[in-house]
């Protein structure tokens, strides 16, 4: 079968230049710069840094700053379509971080006042207000995340589970990114000046940007996406891999997935932020490339600034801005560009033919992604493989109760799992040199990557990393900000801002294996997991390949009480994770696992309905789940018991229902301990006896069927083939 086309229908930027596609065009066109000096919070003596601020008038203060950016973007994109898109992809590292260091600051105690501190809460802000009844996932891989978060929208398009996507990427300026950038030395005092020989450094920025994508549908579309590709440089936690290496295979798999040679390309987007290496390693990648023929280069970061997780997303409506306009925008900032990078940067504005471009978006943990946009136009259509479920090979989990095989112990003799492990505890089987300096969440993923890998008995390591947390790295963002606070915002910490971020982890399990391909984090909570189970069946295939798919979040004795509501109802602190090693073999034996079902509840009144339909209805529930786990967190009590309740009388279902959080705790990640159960009760064929009243269950042949209830409801099937 062909794969379905996807065009730009609809776009929105709010960044430095300007509001809205028509300012951001003639900013462009005529060279205009968006850096000044940061005027949003004080600094130290008063002396700021120039940043991409945005200037112009926000929606007020009832809402973090980077969700009424991504608010006024996502206006822009949806402006002309009447219909809910069918999924909302964002990108964003910061989400409500700007308004949590004020609270911290003062020292506000109130779980309530950080309802919007999430990453994930700007997508589900982006997809309440445009009422999306289907999936909603949030990246957060650096400055990569916005590009990411349009290669998934694409690859869900392409496949049929969705016809309409709003996909993009927002960020905010705050004091973790503004001086975390300050503490690795990496502020250009100047400016960003992106491939300049004096060039030293970045201009942190913000912005938004959103793209309305819809399948199979030409008419009124402002380009075409024809397609992206990603990798993991494998390397270091912030610096690149000197040579561009992979950059080169980001770019390379772009090409390779829009069907195009390299002299197809009329203009390369850079990544370009204005630091020594970055731009160096960058420069490299693309001498290799276009080796024979180097089309128009140039970086815009001299001119919004990096507005970290919007970058990709913004750039990408940039691109389409050029195509539409036959415009190559100045590569502004720099004076004397640098012989040794090999490049001819533009370096004044340029009307001229622009057909296709390719756009880079690059991000710490060595997250790449190249995304290639085009004028729509007659084209063929490179075929696509119908994808199904994937084959788990093998899995892992750590719960308060210990390892993975100290976890089964406990449950199946129907004992509490609750609690938190400590740091020496979880990492005792990791090499004193893989640890050191990481605090709890990056040993967390790392020894569940281990241990997983273990447990399958293969020479090779999974290729690609997929990792779900709710809440990212607490121990080194809080360090790092109490630090900082305590020294009146003097100094903190490098290796705790570089720790802060939510795909470290990620990076450090790539690094470990050497896994060069995808590396994916998703935030969305206690669906976090969901979202990167859901994040792989998408992009983490390949003949002969394996993904890693993990789950983890730690419990941090001053944040996790503030940040998350679902911890407060339980008296045990818990922590811990899963992970599972998925192969998309094309007719998968085994054990298998298929992301069934994923939608907001609030926006969708039949919810319940929709799940059993997309299972396949009461006879197909019946004939292929044994056993129901149910995951209802603390917060979402009431309601997720309404659903469960529900569920059971409209499937039928009549067998045992196991609620999986009253065993292994209040973390956000416990969806991924679940699978794990799922996976273990599935190949053993029986329920543990203790979990189902004293009785056995024997599964004879069926599989098991793990719901996240509540705010989202979701579905992964666990079955045998």
């Amino acid at each position: 079968m062909t794969r379905e086309r996807v065009f730009i229908a609809g776009m929105g930027v709010v960044s430095p230049l300007g509001s809205g596609v028509a300012e951001t065009r003639s900013a462009l066109a005529g060279g205009l710069s968006g850096i000044r000096p940061l005027s949003l919070f004080q600094t130290p003596g008063n002396i700021p840094h120039p940043v991409g601020q945005v200037r112009c008038q926000l929606g007020g203060h009832s809402i973090p700053r980077t969700h009424q950016l991504a608010r006024i973007a996502a206006d822009q994109a949806m402006a002309n379509c009447r219909e809910a898109p069918d999924v909302v992809v964002v990108g964003t590292t910061t989400g409500g971080m700007h308004t949590t260091e004020s609270l911290l600051k003062d020292k506000n105690d109130d779980p309530g006042a950080y309802r919007w501190h999430s990453a994930g809460s700007v997508t589900e802000d982006i997809a309440g207000r445009f009422g999306c009844k289907g999936a909603v996932l949030t990246v957060s891989t650096a400055c990569s995340s916005g590009a990411v978060a349009i290669k998934i929208a694409l690859e869900m398009l392409r496949t049929g589970k969705a016809r309409r996507a709003l996909a993009g990427g927002a960020d905010s300026l705050c004091r973790l990114t503004y001086y975390g950038f300050n503490t690795l030395q990496l502020i250009d005092p100047e400016g960003a000046r992106p491939l300049d020989k004096d060039r030293r450094g970045l201009s942190v920025a913000e912005g938004a940007g959103m793209l309305l994508l819809v399948a199979g549908d030409p008419s009124n579309a402002v380009a075409e996406l024809l397609g992206a590709g990603l990798s993991c440089d494998a390397f270091h936690p912030a610096a690149p891999q000197p040579e561009g290496q992979g950059a080169y295979r980001a770019m390379r798999s772009a090409l390779e997935d829009a069907g195009l040679a390299v002299s197809d390309i009329d203009y390369i987007n850079l990544h370009g932020t204005g630091t020594p290496d970055n731009d160096l390693a960058e420069a490299r990648a693309v001498n290799r490339m276009f080796m024979d023929f180097q089309p128009l280069v140039s970086s815009v970061k001299g001119a919004i600034g990096h507005p970290l997780a919007a970058a990709g997303a913004i750039e990408v409506v940039i691109a389409a801005i050029c195509i539409a306009g036959q415009l190559v925008p100045a590569n502004t900032g720099a004076s004397f560009p640098d012989p040794a990078l090999k490049l001819s940067p533009v370096m004044s504005p340029r009307h001229t033919r622009v057909r296709t471009v390719l756009s880079n978006s690059f991000g710490f943990g060595g997250n790449n992604a190249s995304v290639v946009i085009g004028a729509p136009a007659d084209r063929a259509t490179p075929a696509s493989a119908v994808i199904g479920p994937m084959r788990v090979v093998a899995g892992a989990c750590f719960t308060g109760a210990g390892n993975t095989a100290r976890t089964l112990a406990h449950l199946s003799a129907g004992a509490s799992c609750k609690g938190v492990l400590s740091v020496d505890e979880i990492s005792s089987d990791l090499s004193a040199r893989l640890v050191r300096r990481l605090k709890y969440l990056p040993r967390l993923a790392m020894a569940l990557a281990d241990e997983a890998h273990r447990r399958s008995g293969a020479k090779e390591p999974p290729s690609s990393i997929f990792l779900g947390t709710g809440w990212g790295a607490l121990s080194e963002t809080h360090e790092f900000l109490s630090s900082l606070f305590e020294t009146s915002e003097k100094f903190s910490s490098p290796t705790n801002f570089i720790g802060s971020v939510h795909n470290a982890p990620a990076g450090h399990v790539a690094i470990m294996f050497g896994a060069t391909g995808a590396n994916v984090t998703t935030t969305g909570g206690d669906y976090s997991f969901e979202q990167a189970l859901m994040t792989a069946y998408h992009l983490g295939r390949g003949e002969g390949k394996t993904a890693l798919v993990i789950g983890a979040d730690e419990y941090h004795e001053k944040l996790s009480g503030l940040f998350d509501p679902s911890v407060q109802p339980d008296d045990i602190p818990s922590a811990g994770g899963g992970a599972l090693i998925l192969a998309s073999d094309s007719t998968p034996a085994g054990v298998t696992v298929f992301p069934g079902f994923s939608a907001m509840a609030e926006n969708h009144s039949d919810v319940v309905a929709a799940l059993v339909q997309s299972l396949g209805g009461s006879d197909r529930i019946k004939a292929c789940f044994g056993v129901l786990l149910a995951g209802i967190p603390g917060a979402h009590r009431s309601a997720g018991a309404a659903q469960l309740e529900a569920f059971l009388a409209s499937s039928g279902f009549k067998q045992p229902v196991i609620e999986y959080r009253k065993l292994v705790g209040e973390f956000a990640s416990a969806s991924a301990v679940a699978a794990f159960m799922a996976v273990n009760f599935t190949q053993a064929g029986t329920i543990p006896g203790p979990l189902c009243n004293g009785r056995a269950v024997q599964l004879s042949g069926k599989g098991c069927l793990v719901l996240g209830l509540g705010k989202f409801v979701t579905a992964m099937e666990v079955v045998l083939r």
